[in-house]
């Protein structure tokens, strides 16, 4: 269903992003969809399940027949070994065992964990396209920003050497100058490796040509606050690669339980057959005259079976010791699930904090940016007033250029706290499984139905616990010892 899915929704979006478009710009859903379709991860995952669900059907047909014939004719001579059968039909399948119905819930529970495995990775290459998407976007409004800030270092050198030449500056205010211009030649040399990176680790996701490939702002979902305000409770649910922790844990379980379940327990077992019997061209009358009969009572050719063996183990010490290694296995991958659980709270809790920092540290920001604006829209009336001749303060174009500059980086700032801010929340949605709708939450997109649809949910068994935890030498609700 989920290949079916990831089909529909390539087959929506491809249309969308066809080479010769007039600019190879993709939105944030096309980018999320095409990496669910691309992603080599998830059609591991993919395999892993089909692989599980297998597996249980392996277990679940022990109790269908297995059928089968044999055939053969030819001559034989002397002591016959055999029964000269010319063909024969068998069928043989298991009809009671007390360990196989716990094989059978160890295979349920080994397919929830592939469920949740598949599910976790799509959700990781959701977060993983989300934030190279945002890291892209942002750095390309800094590019934006430091082209302008650069314009503004060269006019600033400029006027600083005429202004040195004219003996109004000292000439030490040129290097200070030309530092400024480097300094911002050096950051967008780093900024242009960061988009390269960006674009090309964007690209490997999507499947998408690297050469041109720009982002959608305003496929970018605004930033939602108030999620960060929920509070850190177990109810609040666990990742799915917890919850897949705890299906593995299960299934190691129910396979101990079918170990500790072997010896002393019958095991029943039907068997069926026929055969056809043909004694022509062998000298099997010969050696036992008694089978061809007589004349008025010929023996029949057709010989039938039907049984049911009950096999009772009384004593196996491999099977025994096999149990108490399931056991400590089982004991083993809860105590595991139990510390992947606290490592993935404590790292949620940490989430928050460092998100409700960034918001403040983004407000910050923007109020510094907000004050440099005000600064250089105050130079500016200053400047028209002097060039007006209104005004006795002494405001010069080198002047208006630093405030610029200022300006520019309080922006570069903003972006970057931004940047930080949006990764962190992108990060904490995910863990509080609420990334998919944030993502999906821009106005406008046409195929964020799609990328939804892509992502598989897991499938809990009717009846079976999610996340329960069984201490060693205990059972959990839904996990019991019939």
């Amino acid at each position: 269903m989920t290949h079916r899915r990831l089909q529909s929704a390539a087959m929506f979006v491809l249309p969308l992003l066809i080479p010769g478009a007039a600019a190879a710009q993709i939105s944030l859903q096309s980018a999320v969809t095409l990496a669910l379709k691309n992603s080599p991860r998830i059609r591991i995952a993919q395999a892993d399940l089909a692989k599980a669900r297998a597996a249980h059907s392996e277990v679940k047909d022990a109790y269908v027949p297995v059928v089968s014939t044999v055939g053969g004719y030819g001559l034989s001579t002397g002591a016959p070994l055999n029964v000269p059968v010319v063909f024969s039909i068998s069928a043989q399948s298991l009809v009671f065992s007390f360990s196989q119905r716990d094989y059978l819930r160890s295979a349920q529970q080994s397919t929830e964990a592939a469920e949740h495995l598949l599910h976790n990775q799509q959700i990781e290459v959701v977060e993983d396209t989300t934030n190279t998407y945002i890291a892209l976007d942002n750095a390309l409004q800094r590019q934006r920003t430091l082209r302008e800030a650069g314009s503004f270092a060269d006019r600033l050198v400029t006027v600083t050497t005429e202004r040195i030449d004219a003996g109004v500056d000292a000439k030490v205010e040129l290097p200070k100058s030309h530092r400024t211009a480097t300094q911002i030649r050096l950051q967008r040399l780093q900024l242009q490796d960061e988009i390269a990176a960006n674009t090309g680790h964007l690209a490997l996701l999507t499947g998408l040509p690297e050469g041109g490939l720009r982002t959608d702002s305003a496929s970018i979902p605004a930033l939602a606050t108030p999620r960060t305000n929920i509070p850190d409770t177990p109810a609040s649910g666990d990742s799915e690669g917890v919850a897949a922790a705890f299906s593995n844990a299960r299934a190691k379980q129910y396979a101990a339980f079918g170990d500790q379940r072997y010896t002393l327990r019958p095991q029943v077992a039907l068997s069926a057959g026929y055969s056809r019997v043909a004694t022509e061209l062998s000298s099997y009358a010969n050696y036992y005259p008694r089978y061809a009969g007589t004349a008025d009572n010929p023996n029949s050719q057709n010989s039938y079976y039907f049984g049911l063996q009950v096999t009772l183990p009384l004593l196996d010490l491999a099977h025994r010791s096999k149990a108490r290694e399931s056991a400590a296995d089982a004991a083993r991958t809860f105590a595991e699930a139990e510390q992947q659980r606290g490592v993935f709270r404590e790292g949620k809790a940490r989430l928050r904090n460092s998100t409700l920092e960034l918001e403040l540290r983004s407000e910050m920001a923007r109020d510094e940016q907000e004050i440099a604006r005000d600064q250089l829209e105050t130079l500016q009336v200053q400047l028209q007033s002097v060039a007006g001749g209104a005004s006795a303060i002494q405001t010069t174009p080198k002047d208006l250029l630093n405030a610029q500059l200022q300006e520019r980086q309080r922006y570069l700032d903003v972006l970057q706290v931004e940047l930080q801010l949006r990764q962190t929340q992108v990060n904490l949605l995910r863990q509080t499984d609420g990334l998919s709708v944030w993502v999906l939450g821009a106005t406008g997109t046409v195929n964020g139905d799609a990328a939804a649809g892509a992502i598989a949910q897991p499938t809990n068994t009717p009846g079976s616990p999610t996340n329960t935890v069984i201490p060693q030498g205990a059972t959990a609700p839904g996990v019991t010892h019939p």
